[in-house]
């Protein structure tokens, strides 16, 4: 298993990379850090650097996307899709790791 990005949300990120100028380089740098009212928060980035040693890249509808070893172990079988719709607008993850999550869904315990 691996992180999976939707095609829709590739989409929004070949769209902000186009926005941001960035080159043929720029991954989509995926992780989780300490932090939220559950434990863990997301963290989306673009990224001009990736470490093959330490990060597991994989080509996902014309994204790069890379994830450090640390993360995939609570990232591990995540989906990450886009939503655009009148009352929000942003990524959703869909992590099948999660024990409890928070109301504004920015953070988890797994």
């Amino acid at each position: 298993m691996a992180v999976n990005v939707t095609e829709k949300a590739a989409n929004e990120i070949k769209r902000v990379i186009g926005e941001q100028a960035k080159d043929g380089t720029t991954v989509l740098r995926i992780g989780v850090r300490a932090g939220g009212c559950s434990g863990f928060q997301y963290n989306l980035a673009l990224d001009d650097q990736f470490d093959a040693a330490k990060d597991d890249l994989s080509e996902q509808h014309g994204v790069t996307v890379a994830v450090d070893k640390k993360s995939m172990l609570y990232l591990d079988g995540t989906t990450i899709d886009y939503y655009d719709g009148l009352e929000k607008r942003g990524f959703s993850f869909d992590n099948p790791n999660v024990v409890k999550s928070c109301g504004c869904g920015s953070s988890f315990q797994a």
